[in-house]
Formats: structure tokens, C-alpha cells, sequence
């Protein structure tokens, strides 16, 4: 008698705690941001197969906005966990917002490395600006203002005595229809990033004035994922879960091996067919630039805030090092040396 109440006590309290055991188990939600796929893996990276943790330690909810400075609000009202933020928007966050304690945890895209793609500013071939200087009274079109396509606009312009906002009207447009925009002539100019900038229409019909490793002068950190010191002391096991599951999908993406089922994957998901992409996309020269291990470049990303200074949307210089925090990532590629 004595052992059965033994064993009935046993029982409660296993059914007490397990709903707290259960609970406690549960995967972290992540919600991450994004602005265009192909050029963000992180949307389609599960679609892989090759992820080993989204829906165990955490499970990823994509967020769609249309550029990186409106990440910056959500960020502060706890709304999103990982910003995909540009060199640009980094700054307004730090400086602007207040956001001090932001910090950069993995690379995505960069732009201007030689040899790779760099975004191009076209304008139409039998429109009336063919150089930068013809911009002057004319329609620019960006994404966002102060953005990693709407800095690099402002620098080419003022290195030719142009301002924008002064000497040029500057719209904001979504990428996706950056391309009609300027084909119906409501922009003079437009920046186009992959894969709208390989529409066969618009490439028969738009010339390229610039692209962005000139504006920029070399290399610009165009995307990377930030998040608050908070959220990352917290979900620190987490989060290097979703990097070893992004680099797994990167490399994935860029096996050669795995080709139809990327193409077949990006075309589903963008609604585009497959040969849109064939002979460019997550390719080592025509596609941007990808960093195998995730790594910042954290002198380019330096170099850009400067440029952020200069073009007057920061009021200081901002020291990026103290914004970088790269053991999460190194943490990750360790795993992945052991188990590949």
C-alpha cells in the first residue's frame, strides 16, 4: 500500500510538471525580415531540405517589408527579432533611433566586390538622361530614403553639384516596380536590382548610367542581419541554430549538384520562370556577392557609414566595431566543420 501511494504521488507530480517541461521545449519564434528573393536566401532556405533546426529550437517567420528603414521601427517596438538592415539604415538605427545596443550577427549581400554583381542605375535609351549631370530637374526613383540604393544615388549625385531633394525629385518605389516606373516614364532614373534588372523588356529598352560600386567607390555591405544585445543574450542557442540552418542553405544553394532544384525553388517562389534565373543566380561572379562563412566585412561596412556621414543622414560617425558581434557566427561554421 505504502509503494502504491508512493507511485500515485510519483504520477501527479510528473503530470503537474509536464505541461511546464512541454512549455519550456517549445522553439523560439524568429521572426526575421526580408525585402527580395533571390537576393535574401532566408524566405526560401527551409524549401532546401538541408535545415536541421527550424521547427525544434526555433521556428523562422518571415517578414516582408519593402526596404530596410522601416525595419528600423519594428525593431524598436519589439516587433521583429532579425532586421535584414544595409549599411545605411545601420546607422540611422544606432544614431537616429537610439538603438544602441543593435548588433550585426550575420553577413547576407554585398555589393561592388570585383568580379560580381553591382546594382545598376538605368534610365531609358531614348529618354533625355544619359549621363549623371542630365539628372539635374529630373525623377529619381528609390526604394526608400536614406537606403542602401538611396545613399549611393545622393553621393553620385553630389559628386556631379547635384542635390537631391533640391536639384532632383526623389520618389519611392518597391523594387518589384522599379522596372514599370521607369519604362512608363514616371522616373527618370531608377536603381534595378537582380532579377528585375535582367528583364529582357527593360534591358532592350534601358541602359545603365552607373552602378553602385561606382557611387560607392568599392565595396558596399548591402544587407546583413542585426539584432537587439537583449534578444541575443536571451536566444543566444537559437539564434546560432538559425545561422547553421542559413549556411547550410547557402551552401546548398550554391552546390552545383543542386541546380534544377534551386532554380525550381526561386521560380516558385518568385513566380518567375526558371530561366529568368539559369545562368545567373547564386553563381560565383554574375549574381552579388555572398560570403561563404557569413563573415562582415567590417571595413567595408566602415567605409560605408562614413559615406552615410557625408550624404548628412547621420549627425556623427559611428564606430562599427563595437556593432559587430561575429562568435555566433563563428559558432555556427564550427558546427558545420564537424558535421557537414
Amino acid at each position: 500500500m505504502r509503494w502504491g501511494r508512493t507511485m500515485v504521488r510519483l504520477a501527479l507530480c510528473a503530470a503537474l510538471f509536464a505541461p511546464i517541461s512541454m512549455a519550456s521545449a517549445d522553439p523560439l519564434p524568429i521572426r526575421f525580415t526580408w525585402i527580395v528573393v533571390p537576393g535574401e536566401i532566408a524566405p526560401i532556405m527551409n524549401a532546401t531540405g538541408a535545415t536541421l533546426h527550424d521547427g525544434h529550437s526555433y521556428v523562422g517567420q518571415p517578414v516582408h517589408f519593402q526596404a530596410s528603414t522601416p525595419m528600423i521601427t519594428a525593431l524598436a517596438t519589439g516587433e521583429i527579432d532579425l532586421a535584414l538592415l544595409g549599411f545605411s539604415s545601420l546607422g540611422i538605427a544606432v544614431e537616429n533611433a537610439g538603438l544602441g545596443d543593435l548588433e550585426v550577427v550575420l553577413d547576407d549581400i554585398r555589393d561592388g566586390v570585383e568580379g560580381y554583381y553591382s546594382v545598376e542605375y538605368m534610365a531609358l535609351n531614348d529618354g533625355p538622361v544619359k549621363t549623371v549631370s542630365d539628372l539635374k530637374g529630373r525623377i529619381v526613383a528609390v526604394n526608400a530614403a536614406g537606403s542602401v540604393l538611396d545613399v549611393p544615388l545622393r553621393m553620385m549625385l553630389r559628386r556631379n553639384g547635384l542635390e537631391a531633394g533640391k536639384d532632383v525629385t526623389v520618389i519611392e518605389i518597391a523594387p518589384p516596380n522599379m522596372g514599370a516606373v521607369l519604362l512608363d516614364c514616371k522616373a527618370d532614373l531608377a536603381p534595378m536590382v537582380i532579377p528585375f534588372s535582367l528583364d529582357p523588356n527593360l534591358r532592350a529598352k534601358a541602359h545603365t548610367v552607373f552602378v553602385e560600386r561606382e557611387a560607392m567607390q568599392g565595396t558596399t555591405e548591402f544587407a546583413f542581419y542585426v539584432a537587439r544585445k537583449s534578444f541575443l543574450d536571451k536566444n543566444r542557442a537559437a539564434v546560432v541554430d538559425f545561422i547553421e540552418d542559413y549556411l547550410r542553405a547557402l551552401h546548398w544553394f550554391y552546390d552545383p549538384a543542386n541546380r534544377t532544384a534551386t532554380l525550381k525553388i526561386v521560380a516558385d517562389f518568385t513566380k518567375l520562370p526558371p530561366e529568368r534565373f539559369a545562368n545567373w543566380v547564386y553563381t560565383d561572379s554574375k549574381d552579388m556577392y555572398r560570403d561563404p562563412a557569413g563573415a562582415v566585412d567590417a571595413k567595408a561596412l566602415q567605409r560605408n557609414l562614413d559615406a552615410d556621414f557625408d550624404t548628412g543622414f547621420m549627425k556623427d560617425r559611428l564606430d562599427v566595431v563595437p556593432h559587430i558581434d561575429m562568435s555566433l557566427v563563428e559558432e555556427a561554421n564550427h558546427r558545420l566543420a564537424k558535421t557537414p
